[in-house]
């Protein structure tokens, strides 16, 4: 499997998420810089957060157009890589 470092990542997250924050911890960890769309006061971005990735909840990661999921779904990505 790839180790490369994902380009243009995309988290789309609420100030106040427990599981937003962890998701971005990680990817700081990581080294991966991301572009962060708070979705709480902006009905646009949640209805494109909702059209790409097919769910309402927050966090939703993007790997350019590859759409990883929530944060559960970021930790098994990165489970399954370091295997």
């Amino acid at each position: 499997m790839s180790k490369k470092t994902p380009q243009n990542v995309t988290i789309y997250s609420k100030d106040y998420c427990p599981y937003c924050k962890a998701a971005k911890r990680i990817l700081e960890a990581r080294g991966i810089d991301y572009k962060e769309i708070d979705v709480e006061f902006q009905p646009e971005k949640i209805v494109e957060m909702v059209t790409r990735s097919k769910r309402r909840t927050v966090p939703q990661i993007f790997f350019g157009d590859q759409h990883i999921g929530g944060h559960d779904d970021l930790v098994h990505y990165y489970s399954q890589r370091a295997a």
